[in-house]
This record gives C-alpha cells, sequence and structure tokens, in this order.
C-alpha cells in the first residue's frame, strides 16, 4: 500500500510564528475525488492553525504548473492537486510526465514547495482510495498541504528571506 512509511507531519499554530501563505491549485476531472482531496487539504491548514487558502481551480491536471507558476511569487507554499486515471492511449503518460515535471520546475526554479497531491492512478477505485473521502485508506490532499507547509517552515528556519 502506497503511504507505507510516510513520515508524520504535525503542523500546528506553535510552528508557524508567521502564518504560512498557501494556495490551491485544484484541477477540475473527477469531482468526487478532486473534492476529497481539496477538504483535505483545507483541514490540513485549518488543523495547522493556517488561514484559509486561497484555491485557484484549472480545467485539468496538464494545466496545474502554469497556474502554480504565476501564484508562485505571491505564496509561502503551493498546493497541487489533480486526478490522471490512465485510460487505453498514451495520454496519460503524457499528462504525468508534464504535471510532475512542471511543478518541479515551478518548485526549483521560484524556491516555493509545491506539494504533490496529483493522483496518478490505473483505475477510478484507486483514485477513490486516496482522496480522504470516507472510506479512503489515505489523505492526499492533506498529505500534500502537510509536505509543503512543512518544506515551508524549513526553508524559512534554514534560509530567512532578507528584507
Amino acid at each position: 500500500m502506497s503511504g507505507h512509511g510516510a513520515p508524520t507531519l504535525t503542523l500546528d499554530a506553535t510552528t508557524t510564528a508567521a502564518p504560512v501563505r498557501v494556495a490551491i491549485v485544484a484541477a477540475s476531472w473527477h469531482r468526487e475525488v478532486m473534492d476529497g482531496l481539496l477538504a483535505g487539504a483545507r483541514a490540513a491548514a485549518a488543523d495547522a492553525g493556517l488561514p484559509e487558502p486561497v484555491v485557484v481551480t484549472v480545467p485539468g491536471t496538464f494545466e496545474l504548473s502554469v497556474a502554480a507558476a504565476r501564484l508562485a511569487p505571491h505564496y509561502d507554499a503551493l498546493v497541487a492537486l489533480g486526478v490522471v486515471i490512465r485510460g487505453g492511449t498514451p495520454h496519460f503518460e503524457y499528462v504525468c510526465q508534464s504535471a510532475t515535471q512542471g511543478l518541479t520546475q515551478v518548485s526549483v526554479t521560484t524556491g516555493v514547495p509545491v506539494g504533490f497531491g496529483v493522483l496518478t492512478c490505473d483505475n477510478e477505485q484507486q483514485a477513490l482510495d486516496r482522496a480522504g473521502l470516507p472510506g479512503s485508506s489515505e489523505d492526499k490532499g492533506r498529505e500534500a498541504l502537510e509536505a509543503a507547509v512543512a518544506t515551508a517552515l524549513t526553508l524559512r528556519l534554514a534560509a530567512p528571506q532578507v528584507d
């Protein structure tokens, strides 16, 4: 099962001396799964005592990178949420590779952590199992937000910004 061996990240108001500004970029495909991912990310932000994240919706997973690139200069952390389910054509590989490379590029070139909450699944049940819905075994929306915020806090401590 994926998720085995994952770190436990505890984020609360005491770890956020200055609020971490977070934006979530969410794709529109697979609405039920996306609703679960988005709810998990929002709940993680609330549990950490963070302000409500800004949510920007784009048509699909392919478009996450360009939206993240535009938002990165204005936020301390980004969360990218999407779902790509394998079909009978190579489209799956192209979209998954483009999203992964694009979001990595945004993070590395801007220095803004991007929590990768893009599900790349063989079928819809795998996506539902990871969506943080009732009965799901994992909550990848929560995990993506926690990872982005934890990284932003680490970078804040390691390399404080000079005004």
